[in-house]
């Protein structure tokens, strides 16, 4: 596969400018120039000139919405878009029709915003079954037992954010669809990093927050949700925006709902988020999802390696399609090793006494090797 030009996006990111080797997109990824003069620029509009800008923006908004879907290889009219992921996931949670002794099935190390809009269902009589991780792993042969006439819904990290773990989502997929069971995907760890194929993976719902792998500011997401899974969904909440032609005929109150996922934006949305988010969506575009997962891979590979000789250990290794862009190491004293790494300006972050490694698509071999001789010197 082709590479593309590195250095010239590594000058898009002001914090490689100023020397700091930054490797932790799992938790907060660095905004771009283009990023910056994007904002500043509806910023100066919004202050300056068009202040009203509703129709000149929805171009970006429309745009935004088809590079979400081309990112999931679906269709711009099954996007929407969120403040977060967690409320993406609670439109699943409080729009299905639950009964009581009703199942879900979850994992013991997702991230809490993929548990706690099931959790909350337990006032219903819903039921949590978690299936129990093998050494930092979620793997198929434990997922398919806990399965039972009654299990509605499946939801799952396409990354674990502690572990690094990849979950075999077409596998997932194929078991939920032949047993009719409604499959959710959390893809806060993986979109922007690996490639996600909704129809392949034959996922019904993915939600997928903007501020990590995606590199846009906080406070922006965005949720798939399939036509079939849409028709299941009861309107728990609805808003204005809603309804089809909703800036056309305001006193004219009926419960016209839109035909596509942009009946969930119930109001109005974020659009510096979405500024934001069209720039770096656009960046990632170009650069191409293919491309960034083999280079992130690539990078995770010489790390694994680099680290044997040290007797250090990363959580998850083995096969390539096990991984994404997480590398955790099991260390002695982890808060010692990221203090020693921040004093020579690379920054990653301890999770659970793990160092999380989290390189992105302009990091470097060199980087990687950067960090390997600090970590040799502890």
């Amino acid at each position: 596969m082709l590479k593309y030009a590195i250095d010239e996006y590594r000058r898009l990111y002001p914090v490689v400018q100023a020397g700091t080797v930054y490797m932790n997109h799992a938790a907060t990824g660095p905004l771009s120039t283009r990023v910056i003069a994007a904002v500043d620029k509806y910023l100066r509009e919004r202050s300056e000139t068009n202040i009203d800008n509703y129709a000149l923006f929805q171009p970006t908004l429309t745009e935004t919405r088809s590079y979400a879907a081309q990112l999931l290889n679906t269709t711009p009219d099954r996007i929407a878009f969120f403040d977060n992921t967690t409320n993406a996931i609670n439109l699943l949670a409080a729009g299905l029709e639950w009964k009581p002794g009703d199942r879900i099935i979850l994992n013991d190390i997702e991230f809490p915003a993929n548990v706690y809009p099931f959790l909350n269902l337990k006032r219903l009589g819903v039921e949590i079954d978690f299936v129990r991780n093998r050494d930092g792993k979620i793997l198929i042969e434990d997922i398919q037992p806990k399965m039972t006439p009654r299990t509605r819904l499946i939801s799952i990290s396409h990354v674990q954010f502690l572990t690094g773990f990849r979950a075999d989502l077409i596998s997932i997929g194929e078991m939920c669809r032949k047993r009719g069971i409604i499959f959710s995907v959390d893809a806060i760890q993986s979109a922007g990093v690996v490639a996600i194929d909704v129809n392949g993976m034959k996922i019904d719902f993915l939600a997928a927050g903007g501020q990590k792998w995606l590199m846009a500011p906080q406070g922006i997401a965005f949720a798939y949700i399939s036509n079939e899974t849409q028709e299941k969904l009861k309107q728990a909440y609805l808003g204005w925006t809603s309804i089809k032609n909703f800036f056309g005929e305001f006193t004219r109150y009926r419960l016209d709902l839109d035909d596509t996922a942009r009946r969930y934006e119930n109001g109005t949305l974020n659009y510096i988020g979405i500024t934001s988010l069209h720039e770096s969506l656009g960046t990632l575009l170009e650069v191409g999802i293919e491309r960034i997962e083999e280079h992130v891979l690539d990078l995770s590979d010489r790390l694994i390696k680099e680290l044997k000789p040290l007797r250090l250990k990363a959580y998850v290794e083995g096969e390539r399609r096990n991984r994404a862009g997480i590398i955790s190491i099991k260390v002695p004293d982890a808060d010692a090793y990221a203090s020693r790494l921040a004093k020579s300006k690379i920054e990653v972050v301890v999770r659970q006494g793990l160092i999380r490694v989290s390189p992105h698509f302009y990091n470097t071999d060199e980087e990687i090797l950067t960090l390997v001789e600090i970590l040799k010197t502890i």
